[in-house]
């Protein structure tokens, strides 16, 4: 219990000398509404700003589930999310320079050129600060495309990517990692120059767990996949930094939970979910920094519309 507290005083401490917060992108089941925030000022206990900041319009279903957010060098936030759950070749996309005034919203059509693509689940934005462009990536199924396990073969997924430095224009769609195994709900983290790691869910059953691996580049080659350090029926990681450690919050739906890892090395990993507080509903997102000011104008603007 001292070591718990002694752990909460010192992040208290440190997010009351820092300038920003932590803000992590959100949405509720059925996923109709659209986007949603927590905050934390720490990144341990997160809060509710229980309000829904963009609707999509997108897609065969209009939904919006897995949302990511990524701010860019010129301070613009981008958004990616995925659409539907089946039928579409793309996700969504919008952009906002307060995360409360969103520009119109359009389908980057990603996977247009495999005409078997039965879906293109949890796009993640990563800005590569070393070739200055934004890197998407997100898993599809193409059937009979690749070995599979115990899963259908509109089930069996592979994560993929592409690169672009506006939004309007992107690189070819390539294969990201093919583990021999079917993998979604991957998140890119830079550690240092040429270290990289992606946080990734093993979707085959019956494991359903998350696991990581290792490149020297934001698009890979990753190798030298791990062992699960999550239990199973775990997904959607999301990936901060706090002080010296990375805290890696995961879904663990079967148990309707929200669970957090630590690590330092991405090698060895603590639960720390009893230090941790997600305010129930929340579902997969990413974490990401805001300047307090941001944070502040978005609560005033919340309290003008009650």
């Amino acid at each position: 219990m001292k070591r718990v507290f002694g752990i909460l005083l010192i992040t208290l401490l440190l997010s009351a000398c820092s300038k920003e917060v932590y803000m992590f992108s959100s949405f509720h089941e059925p996923a109709t509404d659209g986007l949603r925030f927590l905050y934390s000022e720490n990144g341990y206990q997160w809060k509710d700003l229980n309000h829904v900041f963009l609707k999509p319009n997108v897609g065969n279903q209009k939904v919006m589930r897995d949302p990511s957010i990524v701010q860019g060098p010129d301070g613009t936030f981008h958004l990616v999310w995925t659409s539907s759950w089946k039928g579409d070749k793309g996700f969504g996309y919008a952009s906002s320079k307060d995360l409360i005034h969103w520009s119109e919203q359009k389908m980057i059509p990603v996977m247009e050129h495999e005409s078997t693509t039965v879906n293109v689940w949890a796009p993640e934005l990563f800005y590569d600060d070393e070739t200055k462009q934004f890197v998407i990536i997100w898993a599809s199924c193409i059937p009979f495309r690749f070995p599979k396990a115990l899963e259908a073969e509109d089930n069996n997924h592979r994560m993929y990517y592409t690169t672009t430095t506006d939004f309007k224009s992107f690189s070819p769609t390539k294969l990201l990692i093919d583990p021999n195994f079917s993998v979604i709900d991957a998140v890119i983290v830079k550690r240092k120059a040429k270290d990289y790691v992606l946080v990734l869910k093993d979707n085959t059953r019956p494991n359903r767990n998350i696991k990581v691996a290792f490149g020297e580049s934001a698009i890979g080659s990753f190798t030298n996949v791990s062992a699960p350090f999550t239990k199973n029926f775990t997904e959607g990681p999301s990936v901060e930094k706090v002080g010296k450690d990375w805290l890696i919050y995961y879904d663990s739906y079967q148990d309707k939970t929200y669970g957090s890892m630590k690590t330092a090395d991405f090698k060895t990993f603590t639960e720390v979910s009893a230090q941790t507080s997600v305010p129930e509903g929340h579902k997969h997102g990413t974490i990401f920094k805001v300047k307090k000011r941001i944070l502040k104008a978005i609560q005033q603007e919340i309290q003008s519309k009650k």
